[in-house]
């Protein structure tokens, strides 16, 4: 009897769409709360000193461990799902990233242990990465290579969506923490019930994941017998245009969050005298235009080519980077909530497409691997340092470099955009 996967059950529209969707959503929840806190209450709590922006900068350093593991999840959890099946693995990237995430909210501060605090908060943060490496590729897989071939990246924007819904949970969680708890209850332990709580939308991840079957093409490929035994090593041999230019095509949008998302918060909350409440609300408003033009970009991207929008977004982008000191340094709340709004809708355009683009430049026995790879080494390039740098570009010489590192990025997505291969692998 074989053991390969096969198509006997075919996975329902709703089933596809809602387990793509609430895991990446699960994911990007935790991975979030995570840099509320790098900002609101770590350098409190882990890494306190008498110099308030230090203290911001170790705390911003441990987020940026999450986007070098990312890669190495990418490979592991790729090399599986293109190797085992792309459900399997999805089970267990949910289960990685959601241990990890409850464990954090279980950690004992500084002033209980010492250093040891801040070294178990790195390496859950590690297993954070870890998961969502191999989530992202696993769950944008399972959308689109479900999809009729006219509707690959409407398929594909269901994962992406993930992204502002799990921003939204957590600025969310946040928001009414601060509400509703005094100051001081929200330092000794409020601020761990956001990651503690994670675990329940892990199960029901977790059980919605276990009722879906393999996508039509992993099992195609089982059965053609295409499958490779390292498929990292093929894409590192077969497909090195793809990959890096395909992650140069993916920095901008890194940038564009992290700096929209990390940074602004950060700076709001300690240079321009906004109350970690009232940025947060300016936050999550936003949000909502993130939301809403990832399926815009989607129908775009299906009529027009993922190609065409990407170039087009990051040309506005990079426009839009040229007034980031005018918006952001204004002393007006109404112009801060526009560039706030601006900002995440060209985020939601470019981020709309993203993960089809990527998956379509890799055939199926590779896709797991290279459309992860690409997307999660941009995260190092893009997002790593991105908070840390614009924080110091701030400091030493103003808002207005900020905006210039965000055009620099969008220009370099441009060219390569024109650069990578016009090939797209069949579904």
């Amino acid at each position: 009897m074989s053991t390969s996967p096969t198509a006997d059950k075919v996975n329902s529209l709703q089933h596809v769409l809602i387990g793509s969707l609430i895991g990446t959503t699960i994911e990007f929840f935790d991975f979030y709360i995570y840099a509320n806190a790098a900002v609101l209450v770590f350098p409190q709590l882990f890494f306190p000193g008498s110099d308030s922006t230090a203290s911001i900068l170790e705390s911003l350093a441990t987020f940026s461990i999450a986007f070098f593991a990312r890669p190495l999840g990418s490979a592991v959890f790729g090399h599986y799902g293109d190797r085992i099946g792309r459900k399997a693995t999805l089970v267990v990237a949910l289960l990685t990233m959601g241990i990890s995430t409850v464990c954090i909210g279980l950690l004992p501060t500084y002033e209980s242990i010492g250093i040891v605090a801040p070294l178990l908060l790195m390496l859950f943060r590690f297993g954070q990465g870890l998961g969502l490496g191999g989530e992202w590729g696993g769950a944008v897989l399972l959308a689109i290579e479900n999809a009729p071939a006219n509707k690959r990246a409407w398929y594909g924007m269901f994962p992406q969506l993930g992204a502002p819904l799990g921003l939204l949970l957590s600025g969310g969680t946040f928001l009414v923490l601060t509400d509703t708890l005094s100051e001081k209850d929200f330092f000794n332990f409020g601020w761990r019930i956001p990651f503690v709580a994670s675990a329940i939308l892990v199960v029901v991840g977790f059980y919605i994941r276990l009722k879906i079957t393999e996508t039509p093409s992993f099992v195609q490929s089982v059965e053609t017998k295409k499958q490779v035994k390292m498929p990292l090593f093929t894409v590192f041999k077969s497909y090195q245009k793809e990959l890096v230019f395909g992650t140069l095509a993916a920095v901008t949008t890194f940038v564009l969050f992290y700096l929209m998302s990390v940074f602004t918060l950060s700076w709001a909350t300690t240079d321009l005298g906004f109350s970690r409440r009232d940025f947060l609300i300016i936050q999550l408003f936003s949000v909502l235009f993130f939301m809403i033009a990832i399926p815009i970009s989607a129908l775009l991207a299906d009529r027009f080519g993922r190609r065409l929008i990407l170039v087009t977004i990051s040309l506005l982008i990079a426009f839009f980077g040229l007034f980031f000191s005018f918006f952001f340094n204004s002393e007006s709340s109404s112009l801060v909530t526009v560039f706030s709004c601006l900002g995440m809708t060209l985020m939601g355009l470019t981020y709309g497409p993203l993960g089809t683009f990527l998956s379509e430049l890799f055939p199926t026995e590779v896709r797991y691997t290279g459309a992860s790879m690409t997307f999660n080494l941009a995260g190092i390039l893009g997002a790593a340092f991105a908070p840390m740098i614009a924080i110091w570009l701030a400091k030493n010489y103003g808002i207005a470099y900020v905006g210039f590192y965000l055009s620099g990025a969008a220009l370099l997505t441009f060219i390569s955009l024109l650069i990578i291969t016009r090939k797209t692998h069949q579904f």
